[in-house]
């Protein structure tokens, strides 16, 4: 399986300065976290010391981060300067001005992740950088990371293998009376043992009965029923990149209506999945999907967009919805995940990954979409 060779990091540093020249922005800031793993393999926790990560558009990074972390910068195959402070924090702020003077940045305009930066960063950067003008930089690590390349879609591939894998170990599991925590741990558990690491982007959903008419519900103690919908919704981590898979079952005889807004919401996957090629708004696939659920007279009961991307987050660009006018183009890769909510009876969701390829779609996830009936006495 290809992976990322020390090349892959120093081309997307590159392709990093290019877009900075072009924006005119001098340098772009980044906490720990996907856009800083993706620009350099480097992990760090998020925690009450500082880390910063400074990429000015001609100059090596320039990292502001403790002692103890130094031993990660050992060995990499592009050049940082390292400003490294210890335990007294009465001398952090004099480390950040020495990282910001170093890379003459003070009255510069500089880029950063409104939705990662930490107020906790932000200010010791504005003590430092008193001049300069901050701006949202997360379109940048958009137009960097939206198109994955062949390393970064099998990654998706493991990883929506190992969130399959671990569901169909879990099924023979679920027992009437098992309560939604109950099973959301079996999966995790599942999920380690097929080889997801243990920090996936969301808790899994496992929403069942009245619950499963809310489409983000959180775990409860309630006990699975006959009769009940069950939304699972669940994905893996395998070498940072994320899976977002949803089916839904039914426990024992359902009401008709439930069996019918199923049929409708697996025909608005298929019709979604159909219309997916290159060279087409991402706006076209949400229409795709909401026609089908609008023409059954289920509209209002749709209350998401169609899907989002994958990729180092659970959600990032391209965002499936309504209006949003992105020309999709190979290497995009997002999910497919058409649903109705009927409140106080029941929901559907079926969720799939998909990547945009040269002559249209391919369905990373490939469980059955049909509603299969699950649960046995204990």
């Amino acid at each position: 399986m290809p992976d990322f060779t020390p090349s892959s990091y120093l081309n997307r540093q590159i392709r990093l300065a290019d877009i900075l020249v072009r924006e005119n922005i001098s340098a772009l800031a980044l906490n720990p976290g996907p856009g800083l793993i993706y620009l350099t393999g480097l992990h760090f926790h998020l925690m009450e010391r500082p880390i910063v990560a400074l990429f000015p558009a001609n100059l090596p990074i320039h990292m502001v981060l403790p002692e103890l972390e130094i031993p990660k910068l050992e060995g990499l195959p592009f050049e940082v300067h390292a400003f490294p402070y210890g335990e007294n924090p009465e001398t952090w702020s004099r480390v950040f001005h020495q990282a910001i003077t170093s890379a003459g940045l003070n009255g510069k305009v500089i880029g950063v992740e409104p939705r990662r930066l930490r107020v906790l960063e932000l200010r010791y950067l504005e003590m430092a950088a008193p001049l300069s003008k901050w701006v949202a930089g997360e379109n940048i690590l958009a137009e960097l990371r939206i198109r994955k390349d062949e390393a970064e879609i099998n990654k998706l591939r493991r990883a929506v293998q190992v969130a399959q894998q671990a569901l169909q170990a879990t099924l023979s599991r679920i027992n009437i009376g098992m309560t939604e925590r109950e099973l959301a741990s079996e999966l995790v558990i599942q999920m380690l043992l097929h080889g997801s690491t243990s920090e996936t982007s969301l808790s899994p959903i496992v929403a069942s009965g009245p619950h499963s008419a809310t489409p983000h519900a959180t775990l409860t103690d309630r006990p699975l029923q006959a009769g009940d919908m069950l939304i699972m919704d669940w994905g893996a981590n395998v070498d940072d990149y994320f899976s977002d898979i949803t089916r839904t079952f039914a426990i024992g005889e359902v009401d008709p209506k439930m069996t019918h807004i199923a049929e409708v919401v697996i025909e608005a996957n298929e019709a979604a999945r159909a219309v997916v090629k290159p060279g087409i708004p991402a706006g076209n696939v949400d229409l795709a999907a909401r026609s089908i659920i609008e023409k059954a007279g289920y509209g209002q009961y749709f209350t998401h967009r169609t899907g989002h991307g994958l990729g180092l987050e659970g959600h990032e660009e391209p965002y499936i919805c309504a209006g949003n006018n992105l020309i999709l183009e190979p290497g995009m890769t997002f999910t497919i995940e058409p649903g109705i909510y009927l409140p106080g009876q029941g929901g559907v969701r079926v969720e799939d990954d998909v990547v945009v390829t040269d002559k249209g779609v391919e369905s990373l996830t490939n469980l059955s979409r049909e509603i299969m009936n699950v649960g046995h006495v204990k």
